[in-house]
């Protein structure tokens, strides 16, 4: 049969209760034949709880040594989930056997509290496998040249099993979550929202950015770089649902575009509260404008999404650009105190009560008119449309933050994602 690798998140391994519904859920698989490799989050709230610790006796100024105490502390939360697992399978007759990140060990570079996973060895975890055990290593977390622990920042547990998926050419890699799979938008906003049976790489990777939270976004640039198969399912099912109905239940994003991909033009509907718009405002036209205030802005580390700049009008123009809303006091500040008085602009202006809602579909390549599909949906709605930026598969558009759920029921309408595909 086939390798599989299983990552739970923090709700799935919420008490011992849950874990031990994960622990028969494995065994069920490895049972059937499949060799198992599970990664597992620490339980929900453990990671707070521990940074939570920290914060309270932390130095008032942090530096490289306190960061690197942090990935200890942190670190711990995976390791006692796994252990528990472990525990919980071998009460289920499963041969099993648990491993930290550096024992197998999942080389990092040394950015602590938000490393990059850069080689792993599997010839720990292939013996076990061919020894019949069922192995179970620490999500979110690796070592350096130096053998320090360090560990990949929020969402880390996502990427560490797809990069095990990939050193091990795992046939699958299941992502079990609180959420039966990829819906064509939020079913919170919009009730008709539909389960995607399929998705590719490129249409994750964007709902990803654009806002989706059901996938950390580094574990879909990892797995379409590796190729490896990913499927999102609710770890809520009964542990004892038929395996075949299993394994075909949830979302798969695969990195193969089939016919049935290429026949919907839109696949899905993003949305993202999280942004403010800053406008700079009476700026000369010349060139070097852009870099001026952009580079001041990244310079401070701050990420800018969407940029807009208007007409010249008496050589001025107005640039305008979005960040992320706990970014925007500190952009301001940064422009009106260095950028401002070396450019002779005139002011500095910010919205922060605007979101960004974005279509996505891999079929738009091959279609047109999508765009105006949807200006025109928006604008029979009364919605004014900001800012826009466009890729192949992908429109998004900035508008007032409280028009955003009558704009995504009304675009997911416009382009009958609560019809079945056909």
């Amino acid at each position: 049969m086939a390798l599989i690798v299983h990552k739970y998140g923090g709700t799935s391994m919420g008490s011992t209760e849950r874990i031990r519904n994960v622990a028969k859920r494995v065994a069920k698989w490895a049972r059937a034949g499949h060799q198992m490799v599970v990664v597992p989050s620490a339980m929900s709230g453990e990671t707070n709880r521990l940074l939570g610790l920290a914060k309270e006796l932390a130095p008032s100024k942090a530096d490289s040594a306190y960061n690197r105490e942090l990935d200890m502390l942190a670190s711990t939360g995976e390791q006692a989930s796994s252990a528990l697992l472990a525990i919980a399978l071998q009460a289920e007759g499963q041969p099993s056997v648990s491993y930290a990140g550096w024992q197998v060990p999942i080389r990092t570079n040394n950015a602590y509290t938000k490393a990059r996973i850069e080689s792993i060895d599997d010839a720990r975890v292939r013996a076990d496998l061919d020894a019949g055990k069922v192995v179970i290593i620490t999500g979110f977390q690796g070592k350096d040249e130096h053998d320090n622990i360090t560990t990949l920042g929020r969402g880390g547990s996502d990427t560490s099993a797809v990069a095990v998926a990939a050193a091990l050419k795992a046939k699958e890699c299941l992502i079990y979550t609180d959420v039966d799979g990829v819906y064509t938008t939020d079913p919170r906003v919009v009730p008709e929202a539909r389960r995607l049976e399929t998705l590719c790489f490129e249409e994750m990777l964007e709902m990803a950015s654009l806002g989706s939270k059901v996938l950390q976004i580094r574990s879909v640039e990892f797995a379409g770089k590796y190729k490896v198969p990913l499927r999102v399912l609710s770890s809520f099912t009964a542990w004892d649902i038929d395996i075949n109905e299993e394994a075909k239940s949830g979302t798969l994003i695969t990195f193969e575009e089939d016919e049935k991909m290429e026949q919907a033009i839109v696949s899905g509907i993003a949305f993202n509260r999280d942004e403010a718009k800053i406008s700079v405002v009476g700026v000369p036209d010349k060139p070097g404008i852009a870099y001026q205030i952009l580079g001041a802005v990244a310079e401070a580390n701050i990420e800018v999404d969407m940029i807009i700049q208007n007409i010249s009008k008496d050589g001025k123009t107005d640039f305008s650009f979005t960040v992320h809303r706990n970014d925007y006091a500190r952009t301001t500040d940064l422009l009106k105190d260095k950028v401002l008085p070396a450019l002779g602009a005139s002011d500095v202006q910010g919205d922060t009560k605007i979101c960004k809602v974005s279509i996505v579909g891999i079929g738009m390549r091959s279609h047109v008119g999508v765009a105006s599909k949807m200006f025109r949906s928006l604008s029979e709605e009364g919605i004014n449309i900001q800012m826009i930026s466009t890729s192949e598969i992908k429109t998004s558009v900035v508008i007032d933050e409280k028009y955003m759920e009558l704009a995504v029921r009304a675009l997911h309408k416009a382009f009958d994602l609560d019809q079945p595909a056909a």
